[in-house]
């Protein structure tokens, strides 16, 4: 089989694709053919070695894939050789990867492999952050920046079915036509001068309820200042470089809260409830409900140009490694 393998994080140059041998599941876990890795800006910031957390060498990009089960190792009995899976691995961008049987969640017949491979971690992002952590309620405002990314996506989606009216923020014109596709009420420009007035307007002449910031660049502060009383302003990644500092007197002043949304502690501290919340997001998969966008596919061995893509914001939704493809 073939597989992406890093000995060095310093650049792509310490990269190549190379034959491998195939893995063989151990007890609890089980061989999955893999059909997509979603690839987002995070793990290209960790494949480049620009995380805080560094991976130990030699290093295989890729955590969340769509696959179909090849084989089982000992003990399993939950899943079965051709079931359609979504799950957690370490080192997607190859051919064959191995998983925990306890890592894999069957896919509804509706879901693509494009769609279920970018899926799991966005998703639970969005109806924590929106539902957990903001308390969204149905007719407030949500304004969701970064809107046409892989988990903004999932926010402009999510809030949409749980009854809020959502104004998408984007840096270009595809971009909010992208989000705007996805279920967006209204779109933003990320243009400094004039923003808040736009946003103002937008918002009938008050501001938003609830914002989903995946990005805390530069419209941070402008956003959190438009808050209406008693807002929640959901702090979700630092796309946006870096990280901003925030007047402590704001918040008393709007009445508002900042509240950080971190799906992997969730999955840790809240493993019930995140199983929970997973069954109700491809419940509503099942239902047609939700239909998630698939981002750009490259084939594995354009590796290298995914990777750089991920990094450069440009992407619509999450993008895509297709091994098999």
């Amino acid at each position: 089989m073939k597989k992406v393998v890093g000995e060095s994080l310093e650049n792509l140059s310490g990269y190549s694709l190379v034959e491998a041998p195939l893995p063989e599941p151990g007890p609890g876990q089980v061989r999955l053919r893999v059909t997509d890795c979603g690839l987002g800006y995070v793990d290209a910031l960790v494949a480049l070695g620009r995380y805080q957390v560094k991976p130990p060498l030699p290093h295989t990009p890729g955590q969340e894939v769509a696959g179909v089960v090849d084989a089982l190792g000992e003990g399993v009995e939950s899943l079965r050789p051709g079931d359609r899976v979504m799950a957690t691995v370490a080192g997607g961008f190859a051919d064959f990867a191995l998983a925990a049987a306890g890592a894999c969640t069957p896919l509804p017949d509706k879901m693509t492999s494009g769609q279920a491979a970018g899926f799991r971690i966005n998703h639970l992002t969005a109806l924590h952050g929106l539902e957990h952590r903001a308390a969204l309620r149905p007719g407030e405002t949500l304004l969701v920046l970064g809107a046409a990314g892989g988990v903004g996506t999932a926010a402009v989606q999510v809030g949409k079915i749980l009854g809020a009216r959502v104004i998408a923020c984007a840096s270009t014109p595809e971009k909010r036509d992208f989000a705007r596709a996805c279920g967006a009420d209204a779109v933003l420009d990320t243009g400094a001068e004039g923003w808040r007035d736009r946003l103002k307007a937008l918002c009938g002449g008050k501001g938003p309820d609830v914002i989903f910031d995946p990005v805390c660049g530069p419209l941070f502060e402008p956003a959190f200042r438009s808050l209406a009383w008693g807002g929640r302003h959901l702090v979700v990644g630092f796309a946006g470089g870096p990280i901003p500092a925030l007047p402590a007197n704001l918040p008393l002043m709007k009445g508002a809260a900042l509240t950080g949304v971190d799906v992997r502690q969730f999955l840790l501290f809240e493993g019930p409830r995140a199983a929970e919340t997973l069954a109700r997001l491809l419940a509503w998969v099942g239902e047609g409900r939700l239909s998630p966008p698939e981002g750009r596919r490259f084939p594995l061995a354009d590796y290298g140009e995914a990777l750089e893509f991920a990094l450069s914001g440009q992407g619509l939704g999450k993008t895509l490694v297709a091994p098999a493809g």
